[in-house]
C-alpha cells in the first residue's frame, strides 16, 4: 500500500514539474506580430531591404509594407486602414494626421531627408540643362507627380512658382499617381523630361539626372514618422522605428541616397 502511494506522489510530482516547465515556456516565447507599414513610394526598394534584415533579426515580426503617394497613404488612414506605422514624403500629410489625432504624437519624428531633381531620358538629345529649359517650345511633355496626393509633386509647382515658369510649363504637365509612375514615364520616353526624387534616379538606368530644384524647395523635403493611434502593436511599432534610426538602417537609407535628418 505504501508503496502505490509513494509511486502515486511521484508521478503526481513529475507531472506538475512538467506543466510548470511547459507554462515557463509558453510564457517566454515570442509572440508573432504583424507590422502594416504604410510609406511613401519612394522609399519602396529601401524600405524593402531594411525591412528584410530588420524580420531577419526579429522573426517573430513580419511587416507587411503599403507603398503609395503620402495622400493617398493619408486617406487611406483617415478610412479606417489598418496601419501600425506611417512614412510620409513631407510634413502636411502627418500634419494632418495629427491634427485630426490619429497619430501619437509622441512617437512622431523626422526620419531622412530627400532631394528633387529634373530627370530626362537618357539618350534624350534635346540639350536640357535646367528647369528653365522646360519653357522652351522643343519640350513638350513633362511629368510631374500629382499635386493634390503627392508631395513630390507640390515640390516640383513650388520651384515652377519660384523660377516664374509656371504658366508655360503647365500645359505641358503629364500627372502621376507618384514618384515611381513618373519615372516610368520617362524611362519609356512616354515624356521628355520629369521630376523625382534624386533617390528615384538612382536606382534607374534609363534615365539620367540634369539638374536640381532649387535649394529652399530642396530643403523642405523632410520624412516624418510616426505610430498610428489605432495600432494594436505600439511596442513592436516603437521598437520598428527605433531600428530605422539606427547605424544599420542608417548605412542603408546612405547606400539608396538619402540622408538621416540630425536630431
Amino acid at each position: 500500500m505504501h508503496f502505490f502511494k509513494k509511486n502515486n506522489l511521484i508521478t503526481i510530482g513529475l507531472v506538475g514539474l512538467l506543466l510548470a516547465i511547459l507554462t515557463i515556456s509558453g510564457c517566454s516565447a515570442p509572440v508573432p506580430v504583424e507590422l502594416n507599414v504604410s510609406a511613401a513610394a519612394s522609399l519602396t526598394d529601401v524600405l524593402k531591404e531594411i525591412n528584410t534584415l530588420y524580420t531577419q533579426e526579429n522573426p517573430d515580426v513580419t511587416i507587411t509594407p503599403n507603398f503609395a503617394s503620402s495622400g493617398t497613404l493619408q486617406q487611406q488612414i483617415e478610412q479606417g486602414a489598418p496601419v501600425d506605422v506611417f512614412l510620409s514624403a513631407a510634413a502636411k500629410q502627418m500634419d494632418n494626421l495629427q491634427k485630426e489625432e490619429l497619430i501619437l504624437n509622441d512617437t512622431r519624428q523626422n526620419l531622412v531627408n530627400n532631394t528633387l531633381v529634373l530627370i530626362v531620358p537618357i539618350d534624350s538629345t534635346l540639350g536640357i540643362t535646367s528647369l528653365n529649359d522646360l519653357a522652351a517650345d522643343k519640350v513638350k511633355q513633362i511629368a510631374i507627380c500629382d499635386p493634390k496626393s503627392s508631395p513630390a509633386g507640390t515640390y516640383a509647382q513650388q520651384a515652377f512658382d519660384e523660377l516664374g515658369i509656371t504658366a508655360k510649363v503647365g500645359p505641358k504637365e503629364v500627372l502621376g499617381s507618384d514618384v515611381r509612375q513618373v519615372l516610368t514615364y520617362v524611362e519609356t520616353g512616354n515624356v521628355q523630361a520629369g521630376l523625382v526624387y534624386s533617390t528615384d534616379a538612382l536606382i534607374s538606368t534609363k534615365v539620367k539626372v540634369v539638374a536640381s530644384v532649387p535649394a529652399d524647395v530642396n530643403a523642405k523635403i523632410i520624412y516624418p514618422i510616426a505610430i498610428i493611434k489605432a495600432s494594436k502593436n505600439v511596442d513592436a511599432a516603437k521598437a520598428y522605428i527605433a531600428f530605422l534610426f539606427s547605424d544599420k538602417a542608417k548605412t542603408i537609407f546612405e547606400k539608396y541616397g538619402f540622408t538621416m535628418v540630425n536630431k
